[in-house]
Order: C-alpha cells, then structure tokens, then sequence
C-alpha cells in the first residue's frame, strides 16, 4: 500500500473503479435540483472536499469549468472520501454551458444578496470561484443572482469549500423536493 499511495501513512484500503469515457450528460437531469458550478478552483483538496459536500446535502452534479483542477488528481479523489463514486463530475466551457441551461445562476460574490433572505426557487446552478480571484469576468456576466454569505467578523474571505458546504445547507434547508 506505501508504494501506491501518495500518503505518507496509507489507511489501507484500495478501491478499483473505472473512469467514465464520458462525462457529460443530459442537461435535463439539472431540472428540478441544484448543482454546484465550480470556476477555476484549483487545489484538489477544495475539489474533493465540495464534491464530499455535494453528496452530503443531496446535490448529484458538479459542473466544473476547463480550468478547474482535475477531478481524478489523487488528493481529489482521496478528499472525496468515496463520494466521487455518486456524484456526477464533468468540465465544460462554463460560458456556454450556463448561456445552454436555461437556469437560474446563482453566484457567489461579495456584494451580492444575503444568502438569508434569498429564495432559491426549485432549480438553479450556484457558481463558486477560484481560490484567489473569484469568478472569472465572463461567468460573473452570466449570473443573474448574485448571493454573498454575509459577514460578521474582520476576515477578507472564506475558503471556497467552506463557502460551498454553507450554500448546499442553506438551498437544502429551504427546497422542497
């Protein structure tokens, strides 16, 4: 188990799953739910944990875009904790992908609506960006929601991950399936 692991101290246990061929899949399985839209996240840790998230609260599809980590890096895969295995992960041009959905797009920013008072409806794709510069300009043009977690303390930001975990327990308090 050392020599395959990329741990230091392995928990020895070993899965063997096949990579889809193919990611993609049928827009209409993102009516009537939530799906996490991830934009030029890059730390693999942040990856596995929102896709661990995802599954927590119910959210069956992760939407990354092309510049988003990949999601069989080994500390991804590992941080998922087995949750990669029920979670749907494709990469996309985002642009596109949101402008083709025919959704509303939720996105997290810093000056956008409290989280609180916001009204998720019963659909919607919630975009979250990179680690350092936030959602990229061309996504930030195509979100017709923006939703900030607002803040009480005098830190300047919230990881990526713990922002996602507290987006997917707000819409999962509030949709009603």
């Amino acid at each position: 188990m050392e020599k395959i692991s990329t741990l230091q101290a392995p928990q020895g246990i070993l899965a063997l799953v096949s990579i889809p061929a193919d990611t993609l899949f049928d827009k209409s399985t993102l009516k009537n739910t939530f799906s996490l839209v991830l934009d030029g996240v890059q730390d693999p840790g942040n990856l596995g944990t929102m896709i661990r998230t995802a599954d927590w609260f119910g959210f069956k599809n992760v939407i990354c875009s092309n510049h988003t980590v990949e999601v069989y890096n080994p500390k991804t895969v590992q941080a998922t904790m087995g949750s990669l295995c029920r979670v749907n992960v494709s990469y996309h041009d985002l642009p596109l992908f949101l402008k083709e959905a025919g959704l509303p797009v939720f996105g997290a920013m810093l000056d956008g609506n409290s989280l609180y008072e916001t009204e998720w409806g019963t659909e919607g794709l919630v975009v979250l960006g990179n680690e350092g510069q936030g959602v990229s300009p061309e996504v930030v043009a195509l979100i017709d929601r923006p939703v900030t977690i607002p803040r009480v303390g005098l830190a300047e930001s919230l990881n990526v991950a713990v922002s996602a975990a507290i987006f997917c327990a707000d819409i999962s308090r509030n949709f009603k399936k």
